[in-house]
């Protein structure tokens, strides 16, 4: 058996054994730590004994056992027995609550971690770490931040989930319009960060496990499984249905995205590999939007990946409706990204030099941020500006936290 294999595994059960332990102990440290005993005993056992049928059961029961342990070793003396019976008693199935609306430990856990007592970063945080199985390293990337100021934050939510006795349950049918937003937000951003990861292996798998991945499908996979949880909690609310739309649609094209470890952009990609049933369904979830007439972000996403799904080649892209739907995010949603997304489409409408002009007006907010960079060096390249062009090419590959993505800024930068 080898190390990727235990890897993947690792990555599929993380998230489900952290949300069981959680609901059932009501500990998010006791569930997180006792985890990571289990897989460590996983890394020594399953290449003698193979992976079992049930990896997840497996692995709940191990980590079950190592939380036992640790209340009956830790434990006051004179409650220690008592805590360590009632315990047993929730492991072995038979002291669970309602949990609300859907029974599902997972989405019970992104309610818990996505709770409006925590601030959105940390409930960004504390979703990837603790659903995503991320380490702080990984988060930290994705945040832009060190990596002991990411673990100071994930510690504090954790501490005030604690302190505040937030629950371990999928809030009531008349509290979840409120609650709902911030779970789509955590939502969105797991995706994202499966659709391209930060390209760092979790410490599980060891350091010299495999090479970086570009892509973490089970990230991209949980994140579209709980947002249909949440669809089916809200079927009539349009953000829920929009945000499921531009999952599917992105997944889509995921395929034909990575090919021999370096991205292939949009305009680049072989079309016949996106997933023909994973677009008509986003189609379908964009017009069910369109007919309930109360556009937000997540909606209008959606509308622009449907219609780049519309095209069949490049060339046939909608470009003047696409600026459009970018003219309207930027009323919704107006943030320097969504400017620097809408400066694309311009560029396509009116040429590189008027998108170029949109582009360098975003400097000051997103100097850290690779994809300027990239969009910067394109529009240099296409105006003839190849000294230009190359030292923004060296500033995006340097930001760039994706191995694909940084395999293709280098092969791009090499053809200038």
């Amino acid at each position: 058996m080898s190390d990727v294999d235990l890897t993947t595994v690792f990555r599929a059960e993380h998230g489900r054994v952290v949300a069981t332990l959680a609901r059932r102990l009501g500990d998010l440290d006791l569930a997180e730590d006792a985890t990571s005993e289990a897989l460590l005993v996983a890394v020594e056992r399953w290449p003698v004994d193979g992976i079992p049928p049930n990896p997840g059961a497996w692995l709940t029961t191990v980590a079950g056992n190592k939380a036992l342990d640790r209340i009956r070793r830790e434990g006051r003396r004179d409650t220690k027995e008592a805590e360590a019976a009632l315990m047993a008693t929730q492991l072995a199935g038979s002291a669970s609550e309602p949990g609300g609306p859907i029974d599902d430990d997972r989405l019970r856990l992104v309610f818990t971690c996505c709770h409006p007592a925590l601030a959105l970063e940390n409930r960004v945080a504390l979703t990837l770490r603790l659903l995503g199985g991320l380490t702080v390293a990984e988060i930290a990337h994705a945040f832009l931040v060190p990596e002991r100021t990411m673990e100071q934050r994930i510690t504090r939510a954790k501490k005030k989930i604690t302190a505040a006795h937030i629950p371990y349950r999928v809030p009531a049918a008349a509290d979840l319009p409120a609650r709902v937003s911030g779970v789509l937000a955590v939502l969105y951003l797991v995706f994202n960060e499966g659709y391209l990861s930060s390209g760092v292996l979790p410490r599980t798998a060891g350091p010299d496990a495999a090479a970086p991945v570009a892509v973490r499908s089970e990230l991209c996979d949980e994140a579209i499984r709980l947002t249909r949880l949440v669809v089916s909690l809200l079927p009539d609310a349009p953000e829920p249905l929009g945000l499921l739309a531009l999952m599917l649609l992105t997944q889509a094209r995921a395929t034909a995205r990575v090919v021999d470890g370096c991205l292939v952009t949009l305009d680049a990609q072989d079309r016949s590999l996106w997933d023909a049933a994973l677009i008509d369904e986003g189609h379908a979830l964009v017009r069910r939007c369109l007919a309930i007439g109360r556009p937000g972000p997540y909606q209008l996403q959606a509308a622009i990946n449907a219609v780049h799904c519309d095209a069949v080649d490049v060339s046939m892209t909608d470009w003047a409706q696409i600026r459009a739907l970018y003219d309207q995010l930027m009323v919704v949603a107006p943030s320097p990204v969504v400017a620097l997304n809408r400066a694309v489409a311009v560029a396509e409408l009116d040429g590189p030099s008027a998108g170029l002009a949109l582009v360098e007006s975003l400097a000051e907010a997103l100097t850290g941020y690779h994809a300027f960079h990239a969009t910067r060096a394109d529009l240099l390249r296409r105006l003839g500006r190849a000294v230009e062009a190359d030292d923004a090419y060296a500033q995006a590959i340097e930001l760039a936290g994706n191995p694909a993505e940084q395999a293709w800024l280098t092969r791009r930068r090499a053809e200038l």
